[in-house]
C-alpha cells in the first residue's frame, strides 16, 4: 500500500510556524477548525513535543510519534516511531493509505523530502519566532488550490512527480 504523505502547517510570509512552542500570532478560529476538520478521519506524524502539546485533545484517528528514544505513551492510539520509515508502517499497519504530517518543524523538516502534498495556511504578516517551516524547490511544486479567509489564505501543493 503507498501512503499518501500531507503536510500541513500555518507558515507567516517569513516561514515562521512558531515561537517558544507556541503560533506567534493571534489565534484564528477559522484556520483552527479546517485544520481539525481535515485530519480528524486520518492518522497524523507529529513529533513528541507536538504531541505532548496536544495531549487534551489529540488529532487524527491515530498518532504516529517520532521521537529518537523509544516510548511507551499512555495513549491507547499512539504509536511510536523512530524515523519516516517506522511512521509510515505504521500507518500502513492501521489501515490506512494516507497521514497528516503536523510537525514540528523537525519533523517537517526530515518528510520535506517525501511528501506529496502540503496544506499550508499562510499567514499574513512576519513575526519573531524560533521554528521555520523548511525551505522547498518551488519547481517540483504546483499550486493546485488557493483559498482565500478573511485573515491567512490556504494553499493546496502537490508534488510534481517525474
Amino acid at each position: 500500500m503507498d501512503v499518501e504523505l500531507i503536510t500541513v502547517a500555518a507558515v507567516a510570509e517569513n516561514g515562521v510556524i512558531g515561537r517558544n512552542g507556541e503560533l506567534p500570532w493571534p489565534s484564528i478560529p477559522d484556520d483552527k477548525r479546517q485544520y481539525r476538520t481535515r485530519i480528524a478521519d486520518w492518522p497524523v506524524i507529529l513529533g513528541r513535543r507536538t504531541f505532548d502539546s496536544m495531549r487534551a485533545d489529540l488529532p487524527g484517528t491515530a498518532q504516529a510519534v517520532l521521537s529518537r528514544s523509544a516510548s511507551e505513551y499512555d495513549v491507547e492510539s499512539a504509536h511510536h516511531a523512530g524515523g519516516i520509515d517506522d511512521a509510515v508502517a505504521t500507518v500502513e499497519s492501521l489501515g490506512s493509505d494516507r497521514a497528516y504530517v503536523i510537525g514540528e518543524a523537525g519533523i517537517y523538516d526530515l518528510f520535506q523530502p517525501v511528501v506529496d502534498r502540503m496544506v499550508l495556511s499562510r499567514i499574513p504578516g512576519e513575526y519573531e519566532g524560533d521554528a521555520h517551516f523548511p525551505e522547498w524547490d518551488a519547481n517540483e511544486w504546483t499550486v493546485v488550490d488557493r483559498t482565500p479567509y478573511d485573515d491567512f489564505t490556504l494553499e493546496e501543493w502537490v508534488r510534481e512527480r517525474t
